[in-house]
């Protein structure tokens, strides 16, 4: 657990560095080969991190200290709200058997997908950082009335009104 937890908040922490970079680098400046070169691995570092050591501490821990086998049914740990018991068990009503292997296969899944979803935002905000989204303020003057320009009269509208 404590390995798979460290593991977790080392992610957190590379992910930090990341939004650190970002609000200090200017947009559109140039990067050089050396920077480019530590940015490349910084990122292959993260994707090796997140997608190879955080599950495979995931899977260590259900196995070993959680010991969720294919032996031990899901069914076991909620016996006493009386569903999801296989019909392969005395009193069972549900058409699966699902073992807490299979849960935790699930759950190795499910931080893939989470991980994928973070991962494809970090990009798209990296991507459009520094860009500013249009406003619809309306300029006020010291009073706080708007300021608006005066139209002006076209020679058909003035015309109209003769």
């Amino acid at each position: 657990m404590v390995a798979f937890l460290t593991s977790l908040l080392i992610t957190f922490l590379l992910v930090a560095v990341i939004f650190a970079v970002g609000k200090r680098r200017p947009v559109g400046a140039p990067i050089t080969w050396g920077e480019s070169t530590v940015a490349g691995t910084y990122v292959f570092m993260i994707m090796f991190w997140v997608y190879g050591v955080v599950p495979h501490l995931w899977l260590t821990w259900a196995d070993n200290e959680l010991k969720w086998r294919p032996d031990t049914l899901v069914a076991d740990y909620i016996r006493g709200f009386g569903f999801m018991t296989p019909q392969s068990l005395p009193d069972g009503n549900f058409p699966m058997t699902i073992t807490m292997q299979t849960l935790r296969d699930i759950i190795a899944v499910g931080i893939y997908v989470v991980f994928l979803g973070v991962n494809m935002y970090l990009f798209a905000w990296w991507q459009k950082r520094g860009t500013k989204t249009a406003t619809t303020e309306i300029v006020t003057s010291d009073y706080g009335r708007p300021l608006v320009k005066k139209q002006p009269a076209t020679a058909g509208a003035s015309a109209g009104k003769a």
